[in-house]
């Protein structure tokens, strides 16, 4: 620290809170500790009694905290997400779009390991609505050494840490499989529950087909719905029984398949594949229809975005891929699929 006259503080930093009194109306910090003193500044600090100062002095090298966050900020900001000001050395991200908010977690990581440096954000691969906040940057000191924020920049390489996907995909085309609803024994209570999840992604039901068991049948029918919508979703029929013949349908249909199965429970026969223009198509388990949140829940956000997902995604998803079957079910806000 160093006293110097206030009329002369200009561009230096404060050590410490300074209180203004104003008789009835207020009383409260005026000036916040780390705040950088401007020539706005002088005549209000003078009305305040202070002659004199105690300021930081920056040496060579050295960063002050909003200085810092403003870097942090600009290796986190990508694409379709905003910032704050910077107050008390820290900038808030919040997306500005609806769609999937992802985030280079190796990079976090290694950038989270440099000493004084902090970046708290939400779960990548998360859906996010415009306005929900994604992050948080500041350093832990008043000032840092210009090192580590070189050190923090060459981590990033150009490419930001993070952005928010929009949701891309907009029609869905559902194929309802299975004899005892064909038939009409029992009413399909599969497809209300599916296109009220698919309603949070932005995505409308194009066309529905029932169709009786059978390999040709449910083949046939992806063949007629296909380039009719953006994803096709295949209920039922994924299990390992005899009359479960939806995987080896969407196979049939030339699909290619990502996975049949996931480490996850609620939601382990699940199907992803893609078809050569890209379309997804899934087969769902019946869980999807009776649980809260599934595996469905996890891969969508991902999926309605446009991006494409390979096996080793699936494979991450065995860490809290467990549902605990809370009583009062609070999901996004539990550990599944975290």
């Amino acid at each position: 620290m160093k006293l110097i006259k206030t009329t002369e503080a200009v561009g230096h930093v404060l050590c410490h809170d300074l209180t203004q009194i104003i008789p009835g109306p207020y009383k409260g910090a005026r000036f916040r500790k780390g705040h950088i003193v401007t020539e706005e500044d002088i005549p209000v600090l003078l009305s305040m009694g202070k002659e004199n100062l105690y300021i930081f002095e920056l040496s060579a090298g050295k960063v002050h905290e909003n200085d810092a966050a403003e870097v942090l900020c600009g290796i986190c900001k990508g694409e379709n997400i905003d910032r704050s000001e910077v107050k008390e050395g820290k900038i808030e991200l919040t997306a500005s779009v609806d769609g999937c908010f992802t985030l280079d977690t190796e990079r976090l990581d290694r950038i989270n390991g440099i000493d004084e440096i902090m970046i708290a954000t939400r779960r990548g691969n998360t859906a996010v609505h415009a306005g929900d906040k994604l992050a948080g940057t500041r350093v832990i000191p008043l000032v840092i050494d210009q090192d580590k924020l070189t050190e923090a920049t060459a981590v990033m390489n150009g490419v930001p840490l993070m952005n928010v996907v929009p949701f891309k995909l907009k029609t869905a085309a559902i194929i309802t499989t299975g004899s005892e609803v064909f038939h009409g024994r029992i009413k399909d209570q599969f497809t209300p529950v599916l296109t009220e999840k698919l309603k949070a992604y932005g995505i409308t039901v194009s066309k529905h087909i029932t169709v009786d068991d059978g390999l040709d049948n449910i083949a046939s029918a992806i063949a007629e719905v296909r380039g009719t919508a953006d994803i096709i979703l295949c209920t039922g029929g994924m299990s390992v029984d005899p009359d479960d013949n939806t995987p080896g349908a969407i196979k049939q249909s030339g699909a290619h398949i990502v996975t049949y199965g996931a480490p996850v429970l609620p939601g382990a026969m699940f199907l992803l594949g893609y078809f050569d223009d890209s379309t997804p198509i899934l087969g769902l388990p019946g869980c999807v229809m009776y649980a809260k949140a599934t595996i469905f829940d996890l891969v969508m956000p991902r999926i309605a975005a446009g991006i494409t997902l390979n096996k080793a995604d699936f494979v991450r998803y065995g860490e809290g891929g467990l549902c605990l079957g809370c009583q009062v079910c609070t999901y996004p806000h539990c550990p599944f699929g975290k």
